[in-house]
């Protein structure tokens, strides 16, 4: 029997196809097991060398509310967000009216045949799916059902928008490596799915895939995963750490990882320690105490627990030890919404610590700078000796992302100003722990191990003098925390430098940082086609370099486009540059979700119209 679409009246069989050019968003209930059948699409899409992306939006909560997980497929390569869906896979009752009004006219709706809800459009081609008696037919235990109902939509999508089903084995070999049983059994569902839906359902949208050249040089991971790679491969030591979303799983891929790739051949010990403290303040307190005795110390975390660390981070500004600390970004104020994405912590840490405090606060916009960050971070942070904040988001962080694969650290690591015994030995002067020899903000340290009876020194937080002594002369208050600003002002020059994507002709200049990438390239394309040229100019570290004030100042106009609700960055930039300011329109929006080419377009667009009626 050949089931039609409901919709097969309405005449949207006859649109034009779209091949590899579409987003699906597949909608289900948290905890019920769908997240392996994502990934399998995803990465048998992937697998196919189609440029893909994958955006799960989830609820707090452990099991039972609603979920989404979005694939954006693009030859084009344009893999951010967009705020409508071509296809809606249904699973779930409770939100099934209003998911499918995101659906396009001439869209597709998937749903299970078992929920009794009528569709109420017909500007849409729906398939029914028959999930509970497929899954009766293929004998499943009656304890798996519900997650095994997940791999019915995964074969009668594959069936309908021609997904080589060898790719989707594949994937689920991958899933599963370590257990071929099951990942057999799962194929097994999807292959009886797609048969079905060959025998009985008759295509009628425009939707397909097809099979483009293999990305050999590509992997597909998440940033919490890459970051925690490039910690290993820079060397990291030790790690204090308590779970957070969107931030927990950079520290448990260290736990998968480190115990590979840190462990001493000879020996076969760890050359590593990764501590579950009991709080937040007690894991910073244990990479500053880490970091302070000689080791590359880390954590990681997110808004909530970057508020509890600020004294701690305060400290380690102060007395001049070096860490590397991730702030994996999720929406605030107070516990706001631990699930949702945004960038809302800049402002928080770049100038984390109460008195007259600055961070170093670099900004990676991909998984493949998660990675480069992730090691180059520990370099930075020893050579200025003071923290080093990478400020990711749950979007860059958890979410799959294709990527180039990860070249291994080009540079020896550099440990700054260490003297050793023999250093001490050969030194003309006294030596004390804040005395700026060299001028440029950064003294010399010595750590743990160092046996020379030079090189103790008392490490304290209130006011000292160069050699560490307790002191609260104001002169020498003075000096030092002018010193300490000289070394900061010193680093601009010397983090990650701003990226420019230009565009000849272009009169008017995008400002943006991190994961919002995707979205602003693409629509910096659209643009152009709508008769707007574009310079972009991303920016991948605070403070400032000065490249960024010369990017201002070439453009009549600079669009800041952020996601927050106050412009966060374009309160620095103006700041910064105060001469600068009229030339500076913010463009900033949060509402948890990652930001959209379509936003960025109407939204330059709106401006443009403003100044050109001007």
């Amino acid at each position: 029997m050949i089931i039609e679409p409901e919709s097969d009246s309405t005449g949207l069989s006859s649109l034009s196809k779209k091949i590899n050019d579409f987003c699906m968003t597949i909608c289900t209930i948290n905890g019920s097991g769908s997240a392996t059948a994502n990934t399998t699409l995803l990465r048998a899409l992937f697998h196919m060398g189609i440029p893909v992306s994958g955006k799960n939006i989830f609820p707090s909560n452990i099991k039972g509310l609603p979920t989404w997980f979005s694939i954006r497929v693009s030859d084009q390569g344009y893999l951010a967000r967009v705020a409508h869906d071509d296809i809606v896979v249904q699973m779930n009752p409770m939100t099934f009216e209003k998911d499918i009004d995101y659906d396009i006219p001439g869209g597709v709706v998937f749903y299970a045949d078992h929920i009794d809800v009528p569709i109420h459009r017909d500007d849409v081609i729906v398939y029914p799916m028959p999930v509970k008696d497929l899954i009766r037919e293929a004998e499943v235990a009656r304890d798996l059902r519900d997650y095994m109902e997940n791999m019915v939509y995964v074969g009668i999508v594959s069936q309908i928008l021609e997904i080589d089903l060898k790719f989707i084995k594949n994937a689920l070999c991958m899933q599963f490596n370590q257990k071929p049983s099951v990942a057999e059994s799962n194929f097994s569902v999807v292959k009886l799915a797609s048969d079905w839906a060959k025998d009985n359902l008759e295509k009628k949208d425009r939707y397909s895939v097809e099979t483009r050249e293999h990305l050999t040089d590509y992997i597909m991971t998440d940033g919490n995963t890459a970051g925690a790679l490039g910690a290993i491969y820079g060397g990291f030591q030790f790690c204090g750490w308590y779970p957070i979303t969107p931030a927990t799983s950079l520290a448990e891929s260290l736990i998968t990882f480190a115990p590979k790739l840190r462990k001493n051949p000879e020996t076969g010990k760890n050359n590593f320690a990764i501590v579950q403290a009991e709080d937040e303040l007690a894991s910073i307190g244990m990479a500053v105490g880490a970091g302070w005795a000689g080791l590359r110390a880390m954590s990681s975390t997110s808004g909530p627990g970057i508020s509890l660390m600020t004294e701690y981070m305060s400290l380690a500004y102060y007395a001049e030890i070096p860490l590397v600390l991730w702030d994996v970004q999720r929406v605030g104020p107070s516990t706001g919404l631990p699930t949702r994405t945004g960038q809302g912590d800049l402002n928080l840490t770049y100038y984390l610590g109460h008195g007259d405090t600055q961070q170093i606060v670099i900004i990676p916009s991909s998984v493949s700078e998660c990675f480069n960050f992730g090691w180059k971070a520990f370099d930075l942070a020893e050579k200025f000796q003071t923290p080093v904040i990478i400020l990711s988001d749950l979007d860059l962080g958890m979410n799959l992302w294709m990527t180039k694969r990860f070249e291994y650290p080009d540079q020896p690591i550099n440990r700054g100003k260490i003297l050793w015994e023999e250093d001490l030995e050969k030194l003309t002067y006294r030596w004390g722990r804040y005395l700026d020899v060299d001028q440029d903000g950064i003294p010399y340290r010595t750590v743990m191990g160092n046996t020379h009876p030079d090189a103790p020194y008392f490490t304290r937080g209130t006011g000292h003098d160069e050699f560490g002594n307790y002191s609260e002369d104001p002169g020498e208050w003075h000096q030092l925390l002018d010193r300490l600003k000289r070394k900061f002002e010193n680093t601009r020059e010397q983090l990650p430098a701003p990226k420019l994507r230009g565009m000849k002709g272009a009169k008017v200049g995008v400002l943006g940082m991190g994961s919002t990438e995707s979205a602003i390239k693409e629509a910096q394309d659209n643009l152009k086609e709508k008769g707007i040229l574009t310079d972009y100019l991303r920016v991948r570290a605070l403070p400032l370099s000065r490249e960024v004030g010369k990017f201002i100042q070439s453009h009549a106009r600079n669009y800041v486009l952020e996601l927050n609700r106050d412009g966060q960055l374009h309160q620095i930039l103006s700041i910064d540059f105060c001469d600068l300011q009229e030339r500076l329109i913010s463009l900033s929006y949060v509402d948890g979700l990652p930001m959209t080419a379509d936003w960025v377009i109407q939204s330059v667009l709106t401006k443009e119209k403003e100044y050109g009626s001007s």
